[in-house]
């Protein structure tokens, strides 16, 4: 049994905390809702008393915050993680975030006598809950294989993508291609509609053709031929388009950084920004679809 402090008892990180309450370890949660600790204390979790205190006294502390700029604080700032938490602590931050923060946070930790990886997640809140999240980690090989065990209850697929940040870097650059996709999927569909073919006859031919990706198969953007897909529910989000708009982003300052093109990305996110202004950012961001339908 590991004493883990947990910091972040979110959409995602509530489930992951009590995936690892349910395997057996102490954990000791933080986050400003109350409602949250609340829910992990009735897991078997203890309570702390501010994010510092959450990394007092254990094995390992799992972040998983909103924004680099968080991150920053909560690890860096004036009484933070790194301040308090005692040398050969195992710190994983499973934010997504930008590069330059992580490999900051991380070459701090490593200064300070602690290990760290970057460890970003896919896989929703529906991988979050049921302990299948794909975590793409970077840092040492050392720091891995310390996390991994904890990982591995969280997660089904755990990768090692290889220098701090890089865990990160395969973050961005996958859900860019997920957002490109899911776009074009869409309006491949709404193109059918416009000319007269049923969308499930499309998706008969297309799913076994050369269309076939993961945006079509697995969370097809209109309702009937993936019936767990979020189509199916009004596009209540399993990922939101605000989630998503974030990823994109973080690839196009990743782009900048790396001096690279990025054209569809960029598209992509513009896109996904007409959904945040149009007040729709809540829906599911196959909810793309609605927008080039011209519903939203």
């Amino acid at each position: 049994m590991a004493k883990i402090g947990f910091i972040g008892l979110g959409n995602m990180g509530g489930p992951m905390a009590k995936n690892l309450a349910k395997a057996g370890h102490a954990l000791k949660v933080f986050d400003l809702a109350p409602a949250a600790v609340a829910a992990l204390v009735e897991a078997g979790a203890t309570k702390a008393a501010s994010a510092s205190d959450a990394a007092k006294d254990v094995e390992f502390v799992v972040t998983m915050l909103p924004a680099g700029e968080h991150v920053r604080s909560v690890y860096l700032g004036e009484g933070g993680l790194l301040s308090v938490a005692a040398k050969g602590t195992v710190f994983i931050d499973s934010s997504t975030i930008d590069v330059p923060s992580a490999r900051e946070t991380i070459a701090a930790a490593e200064k300070a006598g602690m290990m760290m990886i970057d460890a970003p997640v896919s896989g929703g809140v529906g991988g979050a809950e049921a302990g299948t999240l794909t975590f793409m980690a970077g840092g040492t090989v050392d720091a891995f294989e310390k996390a991994k065990p904890l990982l591995e209850i969280m997660g089904k697929n755990i990768f090692h993508a290889g220098a701090a940040g890089n865990g990160q870097v395969a973050k961005v650059c996958n859900n860019m291609i997920l957002g490109i996709s899911m776009i074009g999927v869409s309006e491949a569909f709404v193109l059918g509609e416009k000319l007269g073919l049923d969308a499930q006859t499309l998706f008969d031919i297309s799913s076994t053709a050369s269309g076939q990706c993961w945006s079509m198969t697995s969370y097809c953007p209109v309702p009937g031929p993936v019936p767990a897909s979020p189509a199916n529910r009004n596009y209540k989000p399993g990922f939101s388009a605000a989630m998503m708009l974030k990823d994109l982003r973080l690839a196009q300052d990743a782009s900048k950084t790396a001096r690279t093109p990025t054209p569809l990305g960029a598209q992509a996110a513009q896109l996904y920004a007409l959904m945040e202004a149009a007040g729709e950012e809540n829906l599911d961001f196959s909810g793309v679809i609605k927008l080039i339908r011209g519903e939203i």
